[in-house]
């Protein structure tokens, strides 16, 4: 009878331990999780765990193979039998092809879009979704694009591209025409930020050459050597001058070129105009540079600040460029300018949250020179 309670006593016990296990190993992940990879839109972190016999099956996919070293090194810590049969992303690198390239939410047209990729951008693929790729920006984001909008690229390829002779759009908007006679067959039409490789030149054009091989020219004065550019200092007044050269534009979700943008979007053109990447979205933007607080703007606002807006209960949902003597321009609706002043007739009267300085905080987390990027850059 003592034998058989007792029996009973274990069963009992181990219920509880094993649900006990079942809360620890979810609580492992997501404490991990909000370690390695809080922000969905620059991380694939989907693990699952599941109970098999006498250990957990780890499922999912990430897109960093340190992440996925972290959290085994961790179960392993806690003493968690596990079999790992996550997938490590890695669908190779692309370049885009097209002037602007939109990315989506999802592996379709219909989705939402999430950002724009512009020609010359490399990308990271991390896998295939039909006709599309989930892929990776210079900034760390992570949404759907099209197979048609970017060329395949060789880790060699990419070695040679980065070393190759290239020239940088700084024109808002440009052609690339099939020769250098007036009129002749236009290639691709351009934006500020495309990068192409260098061919040559030919009175006042200069030959380059597509991502993807096509050939032609470009006017010499709406581009510059890609390597001087890169090394340009942090210059407020061309920053603000590139917002202003974008007055009257429209406003796209998800957009970030010349042609249309969002109020991020707008934030990042001008940046990259000075060779400077940043975040993707506001709510991002407003976690990086020197925080400034908002009712402190009359007297250390600076050109070229970033300024944040958004809820009563504090949630980022837009951003500006400051201008001076309280002026700022965005893009909300279309690309203008308002004034913080509440005695200006420009005034615009939603919570005003905080400012960002980016001006010597260049290659601080989420700030990256053009220069100092690996993906533009280096072996």
């Amino acid at each position: 009878m003592k034998y058989w309670l007792r029996i009973v006593l274990v069963a009992v016990m181990i219920v509880p331990t094993m649900l006990c296990r079942a809360q620890d190993v979810k609580a492992i992940a997501d404490s991990m999780k909000r370690q390695y990879a809080p922000d969905n839109s620059t991380a694939v972190w989907e693990v699952t765990a599941k109970r098999v016999g006498g250990a957990w099956t780890l499922k999912g996919k990430m897109d960093d193979a340190g992440n996925k070293e972290a959290l085994l090194a961790e179960l392993e810590r806690q003493g968690v039998k596990y079999n790992d049969e996550i997938e490590v992303l890695d669908a190779g690198w692309a370049m885009v092809k097209l002037s602007v390239a939109s990315m989506r939410t999802q592996g379709r047209h219909a989705a939402e879009l999430a950002t724009q990729a512009i020609m010359g951008t490399p990308v990271r693929l991390l896998e295939r979704a039909g006709e599309w790729y989930r892929a990776q920006t210079p900034d760390d984001y992570i949404a759907y694009i099209p197979s048609s909008s970017i060329v395949k690229k060789s880790e060699a390829q990419l070695r040679a591209w980065r070393k190759a002779q290239r020239v940088i759009v700084t024109a808002m908007q440009s052609q690339m025409v099939a020769d250098s006679s007036d009129g002749a067959e236009v290639v691709s039409d351009l934006v500020l930020g495309n990068i192409l490789e260098y061919r040559g030149e030919a009175g006042k054009w200069i030959k380059v050459a597509t991502p993807d091989g096509r050939t032609g020219y470009v006017s010499r004065t709406d581009v510059a050597d890609f390597d001087e550019w890169s090394q340009q200092a942090f210059d407020a007044d061309l920053i603000i001058s590139t917002a202003w050269a974008m007055l009257g534009g429209g406003y796209l979700w998800g957009g970030t070129s010349t042609k249309l943008t969002d109020c991020s979007g707008m934030t990042k053109v001008c940046y990259f105009a000075n060779a400077i990447i940043l975040q993707r979205d506001a709510s991002q933007q407003a976690l990086t540079g020197t925080r400034i607080a908002a009712d402190s703007w009359r007297s250390k606002a600076q050109k070229g600040d970033l300024l944040f807006w958004g809820t009563r209960s504090g949630r980022v949902t837009h951003v500006g460029l400051y201008i001076a003597d309280g002026k700022y321009i965005h893009c909300s609706g279309m690309v203008k300018y308002n004034s913080l002043d509440p005695q200006d007739a420009s005034y615009l009267s939603t919570p005003f949250l905080s400012i960002s300085r980016i001006e010597g905080k260049v290659g601080s987390r989420g700030i990256v020179a053009v220069k100092n990027h690996p993906w533009y850059f280096g072996n």
